[in-house]
């Protein structure tokens, strides 16, 4: 061997003792946390924070409808970290009774109150009527022929369910008995019906959803796939959430409290409205939800592939770091967390709430 060939073999062996070659790049850890739709702009920032904080992990976010989201762990059965909710009750109504058949454990047996909004109509300046449309006509506007009003499917997202309950309640608020018919119902090829029993409403959602050929009505599979199409003018108002209208720039209607869910004095009223599904892609429990204060869950699946590191993320969303990402986009908080079941839950994350009981 040369003495050029000896020098650089040595150089080599001492830039490998260092590190500096001869290594492959370590790689990241995937985190897997999937999310209702209506979290895409806060959680892309959180993902950033929590990445430039942990330089060794992978965020993998996923958005989808609330129910949507479950239905991916406990019955398409995905393997995630990190499930979030835009209703906290999902969680215990569809992962505390779910099992898994591997493990033979509940998907789920605690999850964290965070989070809460609003519900609104957003629309566009190019909307029809956008000039006139106020918090005392809106209910006529959506209504009128010509109008194209956007629904999220309330077999798959929580803002779908909570779109039908704002229109009943609309009924009881504004006195006027026939809003939820002129705005819903012979709009379907399955008519959406409403019952009264005691003092409860009950919205029943058919199998099917399908608006009527020009009913005026179009539904997607969450309400986050019809911010393309009020920007684009293919639908003139949708039901939003106020964080989500603001984050994309859209006027909207600020619905009054007694309708948009989003005052937790007003909890029992809300709950005079219920919403059943008749969907029998539910394969372990009764798709019922029941109108209530708009509060954001986020718990760990059993089954989580990385449960402690799934922790520090749930922590780092309840803490300072991920509040103050959540405030900057306007996605309103519940200070401090409520966490159910605390006995449950991760060390990180009971330091960070106050329990429910």
């Amino acid at each position: 061997m040369s003495k050029r060939s000896v020098g650089l073999a040595l150089s080599a062996l001492l830039l490998l003792s260092l590190g500096l070659v001869g290594c492959a790049p370590q790689e990241k850890t995937p985190l897997r946390v999937i999310f209702a739709g209506s979290l895409i702009v806060p959680f892309a920032a959180v993902e950033d924070a929590f990445e430039q904080a942990h330089p060794d992990v992978d965020v993998l976010m996923e958005g989808h409808g609330s129910i949507q989201v479950i239905r991916h762990v406990t019955e398409l059965h995905d393997l995630k970290d990190v499930v979030v909710t835009a209703d906290h009750a999902l969680i215990p109504a569809m992962m505390y009774t779910a099992t898994d058949a591997e493990t033979g454990q509940p998907y789920a047996d605690w999850h964290v109150e965070f989070a809460t909004n609003r519900l609104t109509l957003a629309y566009t300046d190019r909307s029809k009527y956008a000039a006139e449309i106020n918090a005392d006509n809106w209910y006529e506007v959506i209504a009128r022929p010509g109008v194209r009003l956007g629904l999220s499917d309330p077999r798959f997202d929580a803002a779908g369910y909570r779109g039908l309950m704002a229109l009943q309640l609309a009924e009881a608020h504004y006195g006027d008995h026939t809003i939820f018919d002129d705005v819903i119902y012979g709009r379907f090829q399955s008519p959406i019906r409403v019952r009264k029993e005691g003092e409860q409403w009950i919205i029943h959602v058919p199998e099917i959803v399908q608006p009527k050929k020009d009913a005026g009505l179009i539904v997607r599979g969450g309400s986050v796939q019809l911010i393309a199409l009020l920007e684009s003018g293919d639908v003139d108002y949708a039901f939003e959430y106020e964080s989500v209208s603001q984050q994309h720039g859209f006027r909207f209607v600020p619905l009054p409290d007694a309708i948009n869910m989003g005052s937790e004095a007003l909890a029992d009223h809300y709950g005079r409205v219920v919403v059943e599904l008749d969907f029998q892609r539910f394969a372990s429990v009764k798709p019922e939800f029941q109108g209530e204060y708009i509060k954001y869950g986020v718990t760990i699946p059993s089954n989580a592939p990385h449960p402690d590191l799934a922790a520090e993320f749930v922590a780092f969303v309840l803490g300072p770091e991920g509040q103050k990402v959540m405030a900057a986009d306007h996605h309103p908080l519940i200070q401090p967390p409520r966490l159910h079941r605390q006995d449950c839950a991760p060390e990180a994350v009971r330091t960070l709430c106050v329990p429910i009981p």
